[in-house]
């Protein structure tokens, strides 16, 4: 099983960017899809992107297309997200996921290891 370890989550500005990054040990990594998840209190855990084992697809949740950036690096075994123009409702913990297959994961269903979460706070 993929262990998973979150960081670069923080308080940013409205407007501001965070790259949160997830390292994974194992040597599946490079062989496995990879997502962000994020998850507000009293709220159901949500995607927010997911990229296949090659990086060649990725996915991203509509409402922060454009902003939103997801990539990896499979030499170093780590999947980024790099999040710019901030909003308030971008406010969340976020999760790092490891999927079963090669897909880019398309929900939690998929997802077959999680990181710990990192918290991003945006304030207004």
């Amino acid at each position: 099983q993929v262990q998973l370890v979150e960081s670069g989550g923080g308080l940013v500005q409205a407007g501001g960017s965070l790259r949160l990054s997830c390292a994974a040990s194992g040597h599946t990594f490079s062989s496995i899809g990879m997502g962000w998840f994020r998850q507000t209190p009293g709220k159901e855990r949500e995607f927010v992107a997911a990229i296949s084992w090659s990086g060649g697809t990725t996915v991203i949740k509509n409402s922060v297309k454009g902003r939103f950036t997801i990539s990896r690096d499979n030499a170093k075994n780590t999947v980024y997200l790099q999040m710019n123009s901030l909003k308030s409702e971008d406010t969340a913990v976020y999760y790092c996921a490891a999927g079963r297959r090669p897909d880019a994961l398309g929900s939690e269903a998929d997802a077959g290891s999680w990181g710990q979460g990192t918290q991003v706070t945006v304030s207004s």
